[in-house]
């Protein structure tokens, strides 16, 4: 709890914990849970994009790798478990087998992924993407707010672009990966229990949405003459609620949008906003996806304005492995009575890891299912069973290899 006392003020903004892909917070977080590492008798590395790794050897030679681990960066005024949680409960999973001289038949290696949360470059997952050999050209040329690609972003943390291969995981080498995560929801705090076993993990897709009209005077121009994208776009956010509302299990969110010229005597000429799509079955997520393109282009060509949709990101649905599910439920029953198995609808590293090898998540009860905010909260006694939880999960595994 103190570790993540300690991370939770590694900011890029004073006041608040803001800490995004490849900036000045993340490399003074990498040094710091790198020292952490090392003190559990790890050796570490960062690898070409930025990711920190910390390796805690096998009691044999030539053996696989379990990965554990979780993400190291944040949204914009984040709350302090989110990500960093499940870096540094798996660091105290090592230090304990590190402590009592405990070496297993695999070896572990704890993972602090450089970027899950996708706010810097508005596309999710570079860190895990870059293990699972997904990250492509494109992806480089992309650019943050400040016009920064994220090749150049790379070179200025120390990494290489053209190393990004040598990051890539081989899965014959993999035993399998666990990822300890805060629930983000409110279930385990109604149900009155401390953890969960994750059963998948749902589809995502993002995409930005482009309203352009023509902008004017808000005094001079005639209401029936107006091309207002602004109103163009309210109206489709509607479009987007209702939808969302109607069919079961969808969740669909617009979080951020741009208008401009932005002064308030001016007809909006041009409103930019984010969509985000989740469903846990993905003929349902691309249904709702097909539904929404179509509702904005009638709303456009209604206003006579233009619409344009650009899809940044497309993440299928996870059912993550029945055998480490079943490890990890074993492992979880010996200190908690009641077994709950829950579906993700949050994003998490585990589903890109889970195209590289077997993957498990478990969840971990958050005060009032508050995240991605400052409240976000976990209990030292939900804590310490998830320690205890992930603890035996490896000893159960190393009993089986």
């Amino acid at each position: 709890m103190a570790r993540i006392d300690a991370l939770g003020v590694v900011s890029d903004e004073p006041g608040r914990l803001t800490r995004t892909f490849g900036s000045p917070a993340m490399r003074r977080a990498n040094a710091l849970v790198g020292r952490w590492m090392r003190q559990a008798g790890m050796r570490t590395r960062v690898d070409p994009i930025g990711n920190l790794l910390g390796f805690y050897p096998a009691n044999r030679p030539g053996a696989k790798t379990l990965l554990l681990g979780s993400h190291l960066d944040t949204v914009p005024n984040a709350g302090r478990f989110d990500g960093a949680l499940g870096v540094i409960l798996a660091i105290a999973c090592v230090e304990r087998l590190h402590q009592r001289k405990i070496r297993l038949p695999f070896g572990i290696a704890v993972i602090g992924f450089a970027d899950e949360e996708g706010v810097r470059y508005q596309t999710t997952y570079l860190g895990s993407r870059a293990l699972a050999g997904t990250l492509g050209r494109n992806d480089l040329g992309r650019k943050d707010a400040k016009g920064v690609s994220l090749r150049e972003a790379i070179c200025a943390f120390g990494g290489n672009p053209a190393q990004l291969r040598d990051a890539r995981l081989a899965p014959h080498t993999l035993l399998g990966f666990l990822e300890a995560h805060i629930e983000q929801g409110p279930v385990l705090e109604q149900m009155n229990l401390s953890a969960a076993v994750v059963t998948g993990i749902a589809g995502q897709t993002r995409a930005r949405v482009h309203f352009t009209g023509r902008a004017g005077h808000a005094g001079t121009t005639p209401m029936p003459l107006r091309r207002d994208a602004l109103c163009a776009a309210a109206e489709f956010i509607l479009e987007i609620e209702s939808l969302a509302r109607r069919q079961s299990g969808l969740m669909a969110t617009a979080g951020e949008i741009t208008v401009q010229p932005g002064a308030g005597n001016v007809i909006p000429g041009s409103a930019s906003l984010s969509l985000d799509l989740r469903h846990a079955c993905d003929s349902v997520r691309q249904a709702a996806f097909k539904t929404l393109k179509a509702k904005a282009a009638r709303i456009a060509r209604r206003r006579h304005i233009r619409c344009r949709f650009d899809t940044s990101q497309e993440t299928p649905a996870v059912v993550l492995s029945l055998q480490l599910r079943t490890l990890l439920s074993r492992a979880l029953k010996r200190h908690q009575k009641k077994l709950v198995e829950l579906p993700s609808g949050a994003g998490h590293d585990a589903a890109i890891m889970a195209s590289v090898t077997p993957t498990a998540m478990l969840f971990i009860r958050c005060k009032d299912g508050i995240s991605h905010e400052p409240r976000e909260s976990a209990s030292l006694r939900d804590i310490r069973l998830a320690l205890e939880v992930v603890t035996n999960f490896l000893l159960l595994l190393a009993s089986q290899s």
